[in-house]
């Protein structure tokens, strides 16, 4: 769903990715409760997108395991072209106070946290990762050339 005023473009070859030509993705946002992503260029809203959650996902991640997608300020730290789930995008869960808090608590804090596409079984399920993002593969298509290594990720409650 196009929101904003921004306009961007995409185009791309056969066979490839497209190649993505608009504002540079300065921030990205996860609503939890509204199930939304959203892409921002500065204060500009550029583009937003329905996701799925972890299959708990009221509250924050906590420890490997429990279903939780994190909260919290993050950064986009790798990319994936040959994941299980399509592609996808490494966001830098845990951080310092992630690792403290289950180490406090004598467990650990799980980690590989993405955004990823949906492999077919998972389609029209909702909420049903282990505490990733997902959104459709042909999003993941569109979004994986978007999004710069070291973009700020917000994840709300």
């Amino acid at each position: 769903m196009m929101a904003g005023t921004a306009a961007f473009g995409l185009t791309a070859c056969s066979g490839q990715l497209p190649t993505y030509r608009g504002p540079e993705v300065t921030r990205i946002q996860v609503l939890k409760n509204r199930r939304e992503m959203q892409f921002l260029h500065h204060q500009s809203l550029l583009k937003s997108y329905r996701i799925d959650l972890g299959f708990a996902p009221e509250g924050h991640k906590s420890q490997e395991g429990d279903g939780r997608t994190p909260e919290g300020g993050y950064r986009i730290d790798r990319r994936n072209p040959n994941s299980r789930f399509h592609l996808s995008l490494g966001i830098s869960y845990p951080n310092a106070n992630d690792i403290a808090y289950a180490r406090a608590k004598g467990v650990d804090p799980g980690g590989d946290i993405f955004i990823h596409g949906t492999p077919q079984k998972w389609i029209g399920t909702p909420d049903w990762t282990w505490g990733c993002i997902a959104v459709t593969n042909d999003e993941m298509d569109e979004i994986y050339p978007m999004i710069n290594n070291g973009t700020l990720i917000y994840i709300y409650a």
